[in-house]
């Protein structure tokens, strides 16, 4: 059993940033692939981010490319989403999540390749 937790998220103005936060449980963090997902009101969970076990690939939505950064902390079981530029397109509820198996590229962007996920944290950007 795997527990996320994320934090951080908030108010911002357009234009401003965000660093959301996701602590997980469990004795193997550092081969877990995490994910970032979004869901927007009357909208599908989107595909924001994903790094891979040791943090040396990561994917993004073309939405976010350029603008959001995920990274890993592998001694401190957490994964970090470094939201720049925010617009009010960005507001949504954001989820972190592990993968059940392996992925890459358009594999790690379906939510059916994540087994576990968090509560889910509010950022709201305002124009």
């Amino acid at each position: 059993q795997v527990q996320l937790v994320e934090s951080g998220g908030g108010l911002v103005q357009a234009g401003g940033s965000l660093r959301l936060s996701c602590a997980a449980s469990g004795r193997t963090f550092s081969s877990y692939t995490m994910g970032w997902f979004r869901q927007a009101p009357g909208k599908e969970r989107e595909f924001v981010a994903a790094i891979i076990g040791s943090g040396i690939n990561t994917y993004y939505a073309d939405s976010v490319k350029g603008r959001f950064t995920i990274s890993k902390d592998n001694a401190k079981n957490t994964v970090h989403l470094q939201m720049n530029s925010l617009k009010p397109e960005d507001t949504a509820v954001y989820y972190c999540a592990k993968a059940g198996a392996y992925c890459s590229a358009y594999g790690c962007s379906r939510t059916a390749m994540y087994d576990y996920w968090g509560q889910g944290t509010q950022v709201t950007v305002s124009s």
